[in-house]
């Protein structure tokens, strides 16, 4: 047996994190609990932050060292990229995936603006919904079920279905509390999608994000 197998388990997604885009904009909510193994360590800790101005969301699950790091990546390329989310997402995936220093980092991000959401894991993966209801976290699977149902069959708004499907998620995930905290960004009608990139430059962008 190893020296290891004594150590309390942490889970470094312990927590739950949700977007949801529809016609009136984009809605980002995250609960406020920290864990460390099964101890609850913070009930009312931020996982949520506005960039760009406030036109975009990013929200992270896992390490809070290694989200911040991660996020931190994430503006530096939007900076890089004059904006394009899109863009940026790609080129942070691409380094997140072959630097051997951020391949260590146990995090997800969440990223979303009134245009499109996009998850970045440490995989090189980067993947656009086709609903526009994403989650990462431990409670992922009940925050995203509960959005994607209150999206089809009420007219609610991005922030309610948000909230809701938070405090059904919270219900049933051990790892998620009802402390939540989230931004939103409200769709205006000169909102349009990320058009900084050339026409091949954009291709090669929806071919990463979508496969």
């Amino acid at each position: 047996m190893r020296a290891d197998d004594f150590a309390s388990p942490v889970r470094p997604h312990a927590t739950t994190i949700l977007a949801v885009r529809r016609e009136d904009g984009i809605a980002m909510a995250g609960d406020g609990q920290v864990t460390f193994g099964e101890v609850v360590m913070k009930h009312g800790a931020r996982k949520i932050r506005t960039l760009q101005d406030g036109t975009i969301i990013a929200g992270f699950a896992g390490a809070v060292a290694d989200a911040l790091t991660l996020i931190e990546k994430f503006e530096a390329q939007l900076k890089a990229w004059d904006g394009s989310m899109r863009r940026a997402a790609v080129e942070l995936a691409k380094e997140w995936r072959t630097d051997r220093y951020l391949r260590r980092l146990e995090a997800q991000l969440l990223i979303a603006d009134v245009g499109s959401v996009l998850l970045i894991s440490g995989d090189g993966d980067v993947i656009e919904p086709d609903d526009g209801v994403a989650a990462i976290g431990s409670g992922a699977p009940y925050a995203t079920a509960a959005a994607r149902a209150l999206l089809k069959h009420t007219q609610l708004g991005a922030r309610e279905i948000a909230i809701s499907a938070m405090e059904i998620a919270a219900e049933l995930c051990i790892y998620t509390n009802n402390h939540f905290s989230m931004e939103w960004v409200a769709a205006t009608e000169d909102d349009s999608a990320d058009g900084a990139e050339s026409d091949a430059e954009a291709g090669e962008i929806e071919r990463v994000i979508h496969g």
